[in-house]
């Protein structure tokens, strides 16, 4: 099959590679579309930092110089069943899942394993129990973004968000603008949405966000005593001790830069949580007193489970997400490499889609 295969010198060809074959309990299929994540950008362009992040997290990376077929936002068309599948989905079919490979060659990310190539290519190889049909009507270009809103859905559930908490979302690539749509999709407000990027906000905008913010013109931190969140521990014990309502708010960190982290611990009220969405792969500072004085929670989050996948999904064809709004191109297999450039352009594209 033509994929694009990543290279010893941090770039990506395109090229001739096996066919993958289907084994134990998957399925073969042509893909429709695949999303480009920030991610596999990151993976490619500092490879190193990549495989030891993920090492030091418990993972068994492997080297992208090597040689990946990248790709785990997809979806695709039912080609083959393999041996001891139940059939549940005709030939045919159009599917979506959970970047998860699991079969005899063991377990992996699509995408990032060897043995299970992503939607860079013509072909890849899928878990029958975790693969799901495209509801009718919906787009698979829509179906393959699926992914970036339900690691949103993830953040959001693992926050622990109140009902009527505010909720500031830093960083508007893909997962913050996914983190907006789950929010909102689960009634919560407001939603103050930041990011340099025009382009970018309006799409939060028109997610559903309850105020943008251009970091550049205003900080999201100075909004805490308008919207009724006390920010000092001893105001926030007081009215707690008086009986007084107590507003609660969640900074959803984004970006995943350095400095960012240490940025939202300055900022955030006390007794608010901070989840660390952002995949920050070099050091950052924070001032564990400040955390503590103000009795900080931070959480990180990572991914999706194939059930918060299946909600997203939900969510996405009864019109709760509209996903399609963030989709800003697409491209052949010839041009993924320039669009991973044009991808570091925040004002030019927030999603590009690869159509193999």
């Amino acid at each position: 099959m033509r994929a694009v295969l990543t290279t010893d010198d941090k770039t990506m060809i395109v090229t001739e590679v096996p066919d993958p074959v289907p084994q134990e309990g998957q399925l073969l299929v042509r893909t429709l579309a695949c999303g480009i994540c920030g991610s596999d950008l990151h993976a490619l362009q500092d490879p190193d930092a990549f495989m030891e992040t993920t090492r030091r997290s418990g993972g068994n990376p492997h080297d992208p110089r090597d040689g990946l077929v990248f790709g785990h936002e997809f979806a695709g068309e039912i080609v083959e069943h393999g041996p001891g599948t139940e059939r549940r989905l005709p030939v045919g079919a159009a599917v979506c899942g959970p970047p998860i490979g699991i079969g005899p060659q063991g377990a992996g990310i699509i995408g990032y394993t060897p043995a299970y190539p992503g939607g860079y290519g013509e072909y890849m190889i899928l878990n029958e129990g975790l693969t799901l049909p495209v509801p009718d009507g919906l787009d698979p270009r829509t179906a393959a973004i699926t992914e970036p809103f339900a690691v949103g859905t993830r953040a959001v559930v693992r926050s622990g968000i109140a009902p009527g908490a505010v909720a500031v979302v830093l960083g508007l690539g893909p997962i913050g603008l996914g983190v907006v749509a789950a929010l909102k999709a689960r009634g919560h407000g407001p939603v103050i949405a930041v990011d340099f990027s025009p382009k970018r906000r309006a799409l939060a905008a028109g997610l559903g966000a309850d105020e943008v913010i251009d970091p550049a013109a205003g900080s999201p931190y100075d909004r805490w005593a308008d919207l009724g969140v006390p920010t000092g521990t001893v105001d926030r014990i007081a009215a707690e001790l008086l009986g007084l309502d107590v507003r609660e708010a969640v900074v959803f960190e984004c970006v995943g830069v350095p400095g960012m982290l240490a940025r939202a611990v300055e900022g955030a009220p006390a007794g608010s949580t901070i989840m660390v969405v952002g995949v920050c792969m070099q050091p950052d500072e924070i001032e564990p007193g400040v955390a503590v004085s103000k009795e900080l929670t931070i959480r990180g989050t990572f991914g999706a489970l194939p059930a918060e996948y299946g909600a997203t999904l939900t969510d996405i064809a009864e019109g709760r997400i509209d996903a399609a709004s963030i989709i800003t191109g697409t491209v052949g297999l010839d041009g993924v490499a320039d669009a991973f450039t044009e991808l570091s352009r925040p004002d030019r594209h927030a999603k590009i889609v690869v159509i193999p």
